[in-house]
């Protein structure tokens, strides 16, 4: 394998780079995007404990803003709760903008990696058909191991170019994917939160 790398040439080195890059990225949001992690199942439960045995506090606070991103989104909307139900509505939604923008994290540079790669790989490509014509322009036909050599280079780095691109474009899609659902979920726990404190909607889990 390392054979066939090396002879894709210079190109390929920043193809490896972006194919670990795009692994690390993808490892990182996978440890990141779990949904216990973000959007704990029995959170508002226990946010409506606290609110039922008042025992809501500052600390409690602090510490739910700490447990999750969800838990981000309801201590702002807590925060806010004297104030009406659009004030704490709103509270709500500036957070969850500010929530899913980091839960968005380096999702851009591996969409980026998805698109660059296959051009690498096209320039990969560029470099080994030129250096094939070379090969014949000075040496004529006579010398096939040059002009192999030049599109093979071709061949490598266009594969290379495909290799990274296809699950770093596949991995972009489903992680987005995954946080437009997280994020469904966090709107509906959190607009469930504004009304059971403004007396709107009926206690429907059990705390």
């Amino acid at each position: 394998m390392w054979e066939l790398v090396k002879s894709g040439g210079l190109l390929m080195i920043p193809l490896l780079l972006a194919s670990v890059l795009a692994l690390a990225i993808c490892l990182e949001r996978a440890w990141a995007l779990r949904m216990s992690r973000v959007a704990p199942a029995n959170l508002l439960a226990e946010v409506w404990s606290w609110i039922r045995n008042k025992e809501l506090n500052a600390d409690k606070l602090r510490q739910l803003k700490a447990n999750s991103p969800l838990g981000e989104i309801l201590a702002a909307g807590l925060l806010n709760s004297r104030h009406g139900r659009e004030i704490m509505k709103e509270a709500i939604e500036e957070k969850a903008n500010v929530v899913i923008h980091h839960l968005e994290r380096y999702l851009t540079l591996l969409g980026t990696l998805a698109m660059i790669s296959p051009l690498l790989g096209l320039l990969g490509t560029v470099v080994g058909i030129i250096e094939a014509f070379m090969a014949i322009n000075s040496s004529g036909m006579g010398d096939p191991a040059l002009l192999a050599s030049g599109i093979s280079k071709a061949l490598i780095t266009t594969a290379g170019g495909l290799f990274v691109a296809i699950p770093a474009m596949i991995m972009h899609r489903y992680y987005l994917r995954h946080i437009a659902t997280m994020a469904v979920e966090m709107e509906q726990q959190a607009i469930k939160l504004v009304d059971i404190v403004h007396g709107d909607r009926e206690v429907d889990f059990q705390p």
